[in-house]
């Protein structure tokens, strides 16, 4: 670079300095890069090119039979031995049985079976399960006993108040307690706990899983089982079943000998048979298999054979080394968690994408990667115990072994700091290397000032179970640590977001759900320039947004369902890059109507997707309404539409018309007399909730929809169901040529339907059969062919079912403040037709 001016004699000397500095670095990185070859030409590892577009689309983990369990009936059968004493003389007060074995070797598998046996199962008044993991918190476990003994949890905080609520819970009963997972050596925890325990029946049981024979001994047990390693036999079986999954049988033939071997490298474990089994799931040729057959990774545990526990770290670094790297380091971000942390993918998913690990492309959105990137991961078997939580909400947590190996992948990294291993946490040397931190804290701990040296921070979670010194902490963190790019200050007790957020200039995720004392938030949080998710939904004591949160031009999801905002800031159009916007709420006059956006407002936001609630809605916004038409939102899934009880709505709800891909409809305090045209349109639609809609007297043929699944009539001012309700009475009435038979399935998916309040409902009519048996021309009418779940509450004018209900394929049956029907169908009033329902399993008539 030419300068026009003479430079100094100092100015060159320092320029020749820097640029030896430059090139020692540049060396120092060229040795690193060399050692790093040496160690892969070492270990036999194959660089994997896979791109984001070139990863498979596994079968996720959730289609294999995880009940499938092999080699454990023996050991089922002597701890269901344990548990149940041959006769009641021979029962003592309360036994503990202590389950001892490696990590993953199939400890809590084992403790199901027997909790789940039917022997057991009629032996227990009450059976209840904890899983205690670390930190050993003597609170949290009295809660989760008495929230499976009483149905709720307490809201009680302290230890002496919660233990004789636990003791006079089960006083006198025969009680199963299974503890899983326990940790803590210290005898002074457990005699905390163990006395309130002391008034249940003679043959109550206390199961406990552990790793650590020493716990099993602090416990008092009485009889310890320890758990060994499976055959090989029971290991080929559950990497069979995985690995083989949906595969021919010319496969199987072809690769089982191979497999075999294979399963044998698993040396008893059933985690690490499952983990390399779903690995061999997307391995297509017998070379592909035999590759990992003859990886060097197997011998890693010649480095340091007095580690037992890593011996299972090999399969997984066979199926982590597998993965492109892309998804690999999505993997290890989870080491951050607490181990038996309850992961949510959405969430999950937004706190990759503040990190930069997910590239979207043109059509893909890097949510969408991110998602793909989660099933990859689930497939291998890495996240376990997945449920759903309505449409799309997954949680899931990491099995104990993996989240070691992802802890030992990351070394210093990832950090969980806690009542336990605060000191040495956090007084150490390695908090400067930490760039992903959870704080798992009590009310007891004060904030510790030593997190403020971890200045590369780029992830903090802070759970202080409510303490309220933690909103005087927040401004120097903010201050100190500003290469932050997610924050999750979730469920805190904080009332507000301090000032200094603005410096948080790399902040790209946001959790504050559930802080629900927030009263506002700073102007300066809508100087996060890179900002991509906000979520303060169930924050109640939150009545509006910075009216500069528009400027956030890069907001990718915005959350605040459940919260108290009560309108849209003006402009919120502008953010044309929103993905997410759970609540839309219209302004209901006042002094923030000159602040707030209209329903126009959503004309440019065509990207929002899944669900949205819509609040508010009155007859004045038709014009605004039809400038934003919700059918052009094609990734709009589910639909609420909550109106003005004061608004008929009718001309209104005609210019809502959602895509015609919608999922769910829930409308709410719709005050017209009629439902729109496009219903039935909708043909897509699986659920349709229709709440506090009175002036609706006749319901459109919902019958005729093909996908629905569930229906919930709530307060709605029908007074018959009846043909026109199943969409059959143009069928009926239809010209058939004769000898041709017409097919007719009314609601044909419909699994669960719900009748609640419905004051003016006095006739459900059945199908009245006209064809005469010298007719010519049959017309078959199915009706509810797949419903099993059917709730009448609060219709006492109601007098009897049809015949269509009672033969549809009921497993449940309740019906509550219908004195007609009890009278009718009531087992102990000798009702005229309770043998009409007596087949049903599960009957209540209240």
């Amino acid at each position: 670079m030419r300068c026009s001016f003479m430079r100094s004699p100092c100015f060159c000397l320092n320029q020749g300095v820097r640029r030896r500095d430059i090139a020692l670095k540049i060396k120092a990185v060229s040795e690193k890069l060399d050692e790093i070859v040496k160690e892969k030409a070492r270990h036999g590892l194959q660089i994997n090119r896979a791109t984001d577009h070139e990863l498979p689309r596994l079968t996720s983990t959730s289609l294999v039979d995880d009940s499938s369990v092999c080699g454990r009936d023996d050991e089922k059968k002597i701890v269901v031995s344990k548990l149940l004493p041959e006769s009641s003389q021979g029962a003592r007060d309360v036994d503990v049985i202590s389950l001892v074995g490696l990590g993953g070797i199939g400890k809590t598998t084992l403790a199901q079976l027997a909790f789940n046996d039917a022997e057991v199962t009629d032996h227990f008044e009450k059976k209840i399960w904890v899983c205690v993991s670390e930190p050993f918190d003597e609170v949290r476990i009295a809660k989760a006993i008495l929230e499976q003994l009483e149905g709720s949890t307490p809201n009680l905080v302290e230890l002496q108040s919660l233990l004789p609520r636990v003791s006079q819970s089960i006083n006198g009963k025969r009680v199963l307690l299974v503890l899983d997972d326990v940790w803590t050596e210290d005898h002074r925890q457990w005699e905390q706990l163990k006395p309130s325990l002391a008034s249940c029946a003679r043959g109550s049981r206390i199961l406990v899983t552990t790793r650590k024979g020493a716990v099993a001994a602090m416990m008092g047990t009485d009889h310890q089982i320890n758990i060994e390693t499976l055959s090989d036999d029971a290991c080929r079986s559950i990497f069979n079943h995985v690995a083989f999954y949906k595969r021919s049988k010319e496969e199987h033939e072809r690769l089982t000998d191979i497999g075999n071997k294979i399963a044998n490298k698993c040396k008893g474990l059933p985690l690490a048979a499952k983990v390399l089994g779903g690995l061999m799931q997307s391995k297509r040729t017998r070379e592909e298999w035999e590759n990992i057959l003859s990886s060097e990774l197997w011998r890693l545990d010649e480095v340091d054979k007095d580690q037992v526990e890593r011996k299972l770290f090999l399969p997984l670094l066979l199926s982590y080394y597998d993965l492109p790297s892309v998804v690999r380091r999505c993997f290890l971000y989870c080491a951050m968690f607490p181990k038996d942390y309850e992961m949510n993918r959405d969430e999950l998913v937004k706190m990759w994408m503040a990190q930069g690990y997910l590239k979207g492309t043109g059509s893909r959105d890097m949510e969408v990667v991110g998602e793909q990137y989660y099933q990859v991961l689930a497939a291998r078997s890495f996240f376990q115990d997945i449920k759903e939580y309505g449409r799309g909400y997954l949680q899931f947590k990491m099995h104990d072994i993996v989240h070691d190996f992802a802890q030992y992948m990351t070394e210093n990294e990832c950090l969980t700091v806690d009542d336990n291993n605060l000191g040495e946490a956090t007084m150490g040397t390695s908090i400067e290397r930490v760039r992903h931190l959870s704080m798992m804290l009590s009310r007891e701990t004060s904030f510790p000032s030593s997190i403020h040296r971890a200045k590369g921070l780029r992830s903090l979670l802070i759970d202080n179970s409510g303490d309220p010194r933690l909103e005087a902490a927040l401004p120097d963190v903010m201050k100190q640590l500003t290469c932050i790019r997610s924050l999750d200050l979730s469920r805190s007790s904080i009332k507000e977001i301090p000032k200094e957020v603005g410096k948080l200039i790399h902040l790209r995720h946001m959790n504050l759900e559930g802080c629900r004392e927030l009263v506002s938030l700073p102007e300066t949080m809508c100087d996060l320039c890179n900002l991509q998710s906000l979520d303060v939904s169930e924050c109640w004591s939150l009545e509006e947004l910075p009216r500069a949160t528009v400027k956030l031009m890069k907001l990718r999801h915005l959350c605040i369902y459940d919260s108290g905002v009560a309108f849209m800031p003006k402009g919120i159009e502008r953010l044309t890059c929103l993905r997410t916007l759970d609540c839309f709420v219209m302004c209901g006059g006042g002094e923030n109507e000159s602040k707030a956006a209209n329903l126009r407002e959503l004309k440019n936001l065509d990207h929002i997707g899944r669900s949205l609630l819509i609040k508010n809605l009155r007859g004045g916004g038709i014009e605004d309404a039809a400038e934003a038409p919700l059918k052009n939102k094609k990734r709009l899934l589910c639909l609420d539409l909550n109106f003005d009880s004061d608004n008929d709505g009718d001309i209104l709800i005609e210019v809502l018309q959602p895509p015609s891909d919608l999922e769910r409809l829930c409308m709410n305090w719709y005050g017209g007399i009629v439902l729109p045209n496009w219903m039935m349109a909708l043909t897509r639609l699986q659920e349709l909730k229709l709440y506090h809609c009175g002036n609706l007297e006749v319901l459109p043929p919902l019958g005729r929809l093909p996908n629905l699944e569930s229906l919930e009539l709530m307060n709605v001012g029908v007074r018959r169901l009846d043909g026109g309700f199943l969409g059959i009475e143009e069928v009926e009435n239809a010209n058939i040529n004769e000898g041709e038979i017409a097919r007719v399935t009314a609601f044909p998916k419909l699994k669960r339907l719900f009748i609640w309040i419905l004051s003016e409902l006095e006739e459900w009519d059945g199908i009245e059969r006209r064809v005469g048996e010298e007719d010519a021309t049959t017309t078959s009418i199915f009706i509810m062919p797949q419903l099993q779940q059917l709730t009448i509450y609060q219709c006492q004018l109601l007098r009897a079912l049809p015949d269509y209900v009672l033969a549809a394929p009921l497993q449940r049956l309740d019906i509550t403040g219908c004195p007609n029907l009890r009278k009718r169908y009531g087992k102990e009033e000798k009702g005229e037709d309770w043998h009409k329902i007596s087949h049903i399993p599960q009957v209540s008539i209240d």
